[in-house]
């Protein structure tokens, strides 16, 4: 792999460029807390927290910021509604402790384990799980109502323009953009309908005149409660494959081979140890951020000492109190239109997996493997009861790796 020739910036210079970093990621990392009802202040905290965790793990060798992970955005919402954040947290600080185990994993076997257990047929139907299961809360949310649907909280029509501003302005940054335009698509679509709400009068100010201007995150400490962590736990397993694919394209983009050099292990603990402390103060789950390794492509900028400044940042950020009431202050429509595109790009990316690995889903193990976890996971199916109930993404998930590991291999295939 060719290294990639790299922009040198003066020392001067460098923390101008790791605040655009941190720039390029905002939209995204806050989004994840405007969604799931968590903090963004805490979620401020915990990204730039996490980063630095990450980069003491892996000796500050790779040019990534970690921040908010989309794809907990369900299983959050569904958590908080069912067992409260404190116990949501404790779930979220397992899946941590479920990357950890899996870095040492591949430290003793290699990375081709994830691949036997976890190949493209499972993670496929997972991650299009994720993107589909709360596909009726966009819509909800985007008709102004509640996620849940049983509260009108904006007149429906105005929600519905306001919800299509959002979607239209960010389909339109992301396709038709260019350069810098391109990387903050879901940042400009809620500017741009945010102002539309304030038009129509959606939008109310009185959180921020009385936030104080410095104020302490609302972090929030874990409970552990069984249900919980065995709900989140499986919600694990395509993150952490999706891992695999932001390392290697940031390898690409700086020419190095990251996978070896710290290594897969050390990258995907350091991942696992962001996502346990973030979870341990009430913060998403950290994830490498593709928005940011764009920028790092565009610049030619691969110091990961930007990405120190970056995280120094989103800390000193996070102590400002009437940051985080301003963002509170985003109305429903707009995050309802935002989501129709996102939880639908998340589904997509579940189709691109199995796409890309040519999979024949004819042949009836695939499409086995591929169906039933779908129609477990979207259409309500639920197995035990009382205080043990296995559904929705933690029952695909399982239900996938089982008939994966149970039905017979073609002799070729295997």
């Amino acid at each position: 792999m060719a290294e990639q020739q790299e922009h040198q910036i003066p020392p001067l210079l460098q923390p101008i460029v790791g605040a655009q970093m941190l720039f390029v990621a905002f939209g995204a990392l806050v989004l994840v807390p405007l969604l799931t009802g968590l903090d963004a202040n805490v979620a401020l905290f915990t990204a730039g927290a996490g980063t630095l965790l990450f980069q003491v793990i892996t000796k500050r060798s790779v040019p990534i910021f970690l921040a908010s992970s989309f794809a907990f955005i369900a299983p959050i919402m569904y958590g908080v509604q069912a067992w409260g954040v404190a116990a949501t947290m404790g779930g979220l600080m397992a899946t941590g402790v479920v990357y950890m185990l899996l870095a040492g994993l591949i430290a003793w076997r290699g990375r081709g384990i994830v691949e036997r257990v976890l190949p493209p047929v499972v993670v496929g139907p997972v991650i299009m799980v994720i993107g589909l299961a709360l596909a009726p809360v966009a819509v909800n949310m985007a008709l102004g109502k509640s996620g849940d649907g049983s509260i009108q909280l904006v007149p429906e029509q105005t929600a519905i323009v306001v919800a299509l501003i959002a979607l239209a302005v960010t389909l339109a940054a992301s396709v038709f953009g260019r350069g810098f335009v391109r990387l903050v698509p879901i940042l400009l679509g809620i500017i741009v309908s945010y102002t539309a709400a304030l038009f129509y009068g959606l939008v109310d100010f009185t959180a921020v005149e009385q936030a104080a201007w410095l104020a302490m995150p609302a972090f929030t400490t874990p409970e552990f409660h069984w249900q919980a962590i065995l709900f989140m736990l499986p919600v694990a397993l395509a993150p952490a494959v999706e891992h695999v694919g932001d390392m290697m394209a940031i390898s690409s983009v700086a020419g190095k081979d990251y996978l070896k050099k710290p290594g897969l292990h050390k990258t995907l603990l350091g991942d696992g140890v962001a996502t346990s402390f973030a979870s341990m103060l009430g913060g998403p789950p950290n994830t490498t951020y593709g928005e940011v390794t764009g920028a790092v492509a565009l610049t030619k900028a691969f110091n990961p000492v930007l990405m120190t400044w970056a995280a120094a940042f989103a800390i000193v950020l996070s102590f400002v109190g009437k940051l985080g009431a301003l963002l509170s202050t985003i109305p429903v429509p707009v995050m309802g239109g935002i989501m129709i595109l996102l939880f639908g790009a998340i589904a997509t990316i579940g189709v691109s997996t199995i796409s890309k690995a040519q999979l024949d889903l004819h042949h009836p193990r695939n499409l086995a493997i591929t169906s039933i976890p779908l129609v477990f996971g979207i259409g309500g199916m639920q197995f035990g009861g009382g205080d043990f109930t296995l559904q929705g993404i933690g029952l695909a998930a399982v239900s996938a790796i089982v008939l994966n590991l149970i039905l017979p291999k073609d002799p070729d295939e295997a």
